[in-house]
């Protein structure tokens, strides 16, 4: 039997066009991560990165940095990928349980050229990197998900390095030992939820892509069969019912039509998404008040739970990882923004006295058993005893509930207004032409 790599590596290469669907939902990603990475570009977490190697960056380098400058290929990698995570608002992945964009964007920036790549090659990269990440997740979760591991820095670092190296011009054996040696790489518990290590993940993970890829041009190996092998990636990472790759199909149509992508409707983990749009829906619906309620349930999956493991947070990352002050806050302001996780905004009296009346349980691993995901569960106890419930299978911003255009636009502008950026300079509509750029450089924004 062929080793895995080298046959994820030979079908990402029988991909040489891509529907216009394809390239649209590429482009929309790349301007969302943009938007985020330029939001998170002051935020403490990058700021810390940028201040450990302030002295590397002031020695120059041609790669463009989203806090302003320009450094190595590595460290721009580092800062970039980090700021693109800092406030949880990035996309997520499901085929690889990885927050996917804000690896691939960084990564593939990072190595781009000054001026040397047009839009069009470098979605094409973003697109190979992200079905690279579908492929390597489909042999390890949920299992490996729920066993602790943070996908975005190990299966998001393995894919990437798979979109970095056809950026670079790889061949297929060249790709295949770029996602080798990212193995090697590949880290990242999720323990670390709700500190600044967890956007640091994606950071390290678009750091490693690129230093895994540029290393297999240079002639570096990593064992082709390291993911199936004892002792590898499934062995190690594959958490306790790992379905390896056996079965492991590629669709005609590409993964980003068939999956999609989740842009967030919500700066804040995504285990807590459809709990708060279903809440949302029923505050619609029956035009609901915190004074209404008597008590709120909700029932999500065994990793969403033990994700969420802030009941009362401290600061604003914890708030992320919190359902009680998500599902407070949205209720009572209508739904979440970038200021719902400023330190002040914490201890606001009528969120706190709502906080207390929020109960989370979960599915149980035989209830989850053959199920890729089950929908989220809200209850709301009214005062007169009426019991309203609603479920979410899928969160706004998802394929089968997306973002229309003018939402995907005011989320844009939103971030570039966080991140002290002009909202007016007409960047939203030249990211848009981005399949038609000669340059990326052309699309990307002056800091």
């Amino acid at each position: 039997m062929t080793s895995i790599l080298p046959e994820i590596a030979r079908r990402l290469s029988l991909r040489t066009t891509f529907s216009e669907t394809a390239m649209e939902r590429a482009r929309d990603a790349v301007i969302d991560t943009l938007g985020c990475m330029i939001a998170g570009g002051h935020d403490p977490a990058v700021q810390a990165v940028v201040n450990a190697f302030g002295d590397e960056m002031s020695s120059g380098g041609g790669c463009w940095l989203v806090t302003g400058g320009a450094a190595p290929s590595s460290l721009a990698a580092l800062v970039n990928g980090t700021a693109a995570h800092a406030l949880d608002f990035d996309d997520n992945f499901h085929p690889a349980r990885a927050h996917a964009s804000a690896v691939l964007v960084p990564a593939l920036l990072a190595v781009a050229g000054a001026g040397r790549t047009s839009g069009r090659h470098f979605l094409e990269a973003y697109l190979t990197g992200l079905e690279a990440q579908a492929a390597v997740g489909f042999g390890v979760n949920p299992s490996h998900y729920n066993r602790g591991w943070h996908g975005t820095s190990t299966v998001g670092t393995i894919g990437a390095a798979a979109g970095v190296a056809r950026l670079l011009g790889a061949g297929i054996e060249q790709t295949a030992h770029a996602m080798s040696l990212a193995t090697s790489m590949a880290c990242g518990p999720k323990g670390q939820f709700g500190t600044p290590a967890k956007p640091l993940h994606a950071g390290i993970a678009a750091r490693n892509a690129v230093e895994a890829a540029r290393l297999a041009l240079a002639g570096s190996a990593g064992r082709l069969d390291i993911l199936e092998r004892p002792q590898g990636f499934l062995d190690l990472f594959g958490g306790d019912e790992p379905r390896g790759w056996t079965d492991w199909p590629m669709e005609d149509a590409h993964v980003i039509e068939t999956r999609g992508l989740v842009t967030k409707r919500h700066p804040c983990c995504a285990s807590t998404h459809r709990a708060i749009d279903a809440l949302l829906d029923l505050k619609h619906e029956h035009n609901l008040t915190a004074a209404d309620i008597v008590r709120i349930e909700t029932k999500v999956g065994l990793s969403a739970i033990r994700n969420l493991v802030y009941r009362e947070p401290e600061n604003g990352m914890q708030a992320r990882f919190s359902m009680h002050y998500c599902l407070a806050t949205a209720l009572v302001h209508d739904g979440l923004s970038l200021k719902d996780f400023e330190p002040c905004a914490l201890h606001r009296p009528q969120i706190q006295a709502l906080m207390s009346r929020i109960e989370m349980t979960s599915y149980t691993a035989e209830e989850e058993r053959g199920h890729e995901r089950l929908p989220h569960l809200v209850a709301v106890t009214l005062k007169n005893g009426t019991v309203l419930r609603h479920a979410r299978l899928h969160a706004k911003g998802s394929r089968e509930d997306a973002l229309d255009a003018d939402q995907r636009r005011r989320k844009f502008a939103d971030c570039l207004q966080w991140g002290g950026h002009r909202t007016d300079d007409g960047l939203y509509d030249r990211l848009l032409a981005l399949p038609s750029l000669s340059s990326i450089n052309e699309a990307l924004p002056p800091v």
